[in-house]
């Protein structure tokens, strides 16, 4: 009977870090889309209103380039992907963060006070929570696969 390596891991096909990178620019964006829109309620001073709605259109370019480089990282790791736990849970999220800031960027895409309360910040509250639950499973799912843990 050969002798059984209890350190040793699946071997992973190295990957490039480039949808982890891109993925970090929509989560500080949609976060930071809510704090100005905090700001704006506190203050009323329009220019916050505009800073997020900035924020959010750069989250949505941002989480556009970061999701085609998803889906071309797990075309190209399926099968270690299809093992990891919640993949698609993650993808989901996704789905799920930019249709919700889509959304968001139309309602503030109104004028003044309306385009912020209280649609406005309901909608980016919750995509700052869901962009940082999502980058949380996404990291722990990449950690995984690159572990060999999956």
């Amino acid at each position: 009977m050969p002798p059984h390596d209890l350190h040793a891991t699946q071997t992973v096909p190295p990957t490039h870090p480039i949808h982890t990178l891109l993925a970090a620019f929509p989560l500080a964006f949609f976060t930071a889309a809510f704090l100005t829109d905090l700001t704006y309620v506190n203050t009323a001073e329009m220019q916050w209103a505009n800073f997020s709605v900035w924020l959010i259109t750069g989250g949505l370019i941002m989480g556009g380039f970061a999701a085609l480089a998803g889906i071309v990282d797990f075309v190209r790791n399926r099968r270690a992907v299809r093992r990891a736990p919640r993949p698609w849970f993650h993808s989901v999220l996704n789905v799920a963060v930019l249709g919700l800031a889509l959304v968001n960027a139309f309602v503030h895409s109104r004028d003044a006070w309306t385009s912020v309360m209280p649609t406005g910040i309901i909608l980016s509250g919750i995509v700052a929570v869901l962009v940082i639950v999502s980058s949380w499973t996404g990291t722990t799912v990449a950690h995984r696969l690159s572990t060999g843990a999956a």
